[in-house]
């Protein structure tokens, strides 16, 4: 598997890593010898240890046969592997649905995708298979799904720009699907959809897609993410300039009903 540029922040990934430096110092080895010794390159064994890749099957059995573990390496590697739908997850992000459980009120400004709590189960599969294997890409579709209960509760605002609704994800059956869905999800009376037309141009904060989350004590939090890194915002300032950044992007969108008539017409389209 490739090696990320940043590291994984998942405890059993950290948890593989950390044990296997310790027992590497302990037998007073450099990365160089214990690659060596397990005919492996010093780079991958640098990489384990700095987080930034995973393990495979027989570099865990190397492991413990070199050091005489008694299978400790491989039972770390089960634990990645039994949590991996999390490992590839953002920064923040888990937390983040911790949350977003309990959140009253919702925004939600995305640039590229529908918001996972926006989306189809059949847009949402396209999206994630791309991301997981066949054997948890069933729980990760059920997971995301899952969210679906914060429009139950939540005064929720969605605004998205144009170029969601021509991004082809899976296919035009999907698509069509997924955009039927955002027009059903319009018509509740606790959430709102609104569209930046594609006429407005470039407009301040178009970059990444962000939330913020208000809560019953009249706290609140932000997230925001882009290229696949994850920040929680919990300092009231800084949430707040994000609040603020939400209000000025709505104010490009068209009105609701203007929004959906885009999104109708975008239908039309796929069904011509």
């Amino acid at each position: 598997m490739p090696a990320r540029s940043e590291p994984y922040n998942a405890p059993a990934i950290v948890t593989f890593g950390s044990e296997q430096t310790a027992w590497r110092d302990a037998a007073g080895l450099t990365k160089r010898q214990l690659a060596e010794e397990l005919g492996f390159d010093e780079s991958y064994v640098g990489q384990i240890e700095n987080f930034k890749n995973l393990p495979s099957e027989p570099y865990a059995d190397a492991l413990d046969t070199f050091f005489k573990t008694n299978g400790v390496f491989g039972r770390l590697r089960k634990r990645i592997l039994d949590t991996r739908h999390t490992s590839i997850l953002p920064p923040g992000f888990v937390e983040y649905l911790e949350h977003e459980a309990r959140a009253t009120s919702f925004k939600n400004f995305s640039p590229i995708l529908a918001n996972g709590v926006l989306q189809h189960e059949d847009y949402a599969r396209a999206i994630l298979s791309t991301y997981y294997p066949p054997d948890v890409l069933d729980q990760r579709v059920a997971d995301r799904m899952k969210r679906k209960e914060t429009l139950e509760r939540t005064q929720a605002y969605f605004t998205m720009d144009e170029s969601v609704l021509h991004r082809m994800v899976g296919n035009e059956q999907i698509m069509r699907r997924q955009l039927e869905f955002l027009l059903e999800l319009s018509e509740q009376p606790n959430v709102s959809i609104d569209i930046i037309p594609q006429s407005v141009g470039y407009y301040p904060g178009i970059g990444g897609e962000f939330y913020a989350l208000g809560f019953d004590d009249g706290s609140s939090i932000a997230y925001t993410e882009s290229s696949g890194e994850g920040l929680l915002i919990q300092d009231p300032a800084r949430v707040a300039r994000h609040v603020l950044r939400y209000d000025s992007l709505r104010g490009h969108a068209l009105p609701v009903d203007q929004s959906r008539e885009l999104i109708r017409r975008v239908i039309e389209r796929l069904e011509a």
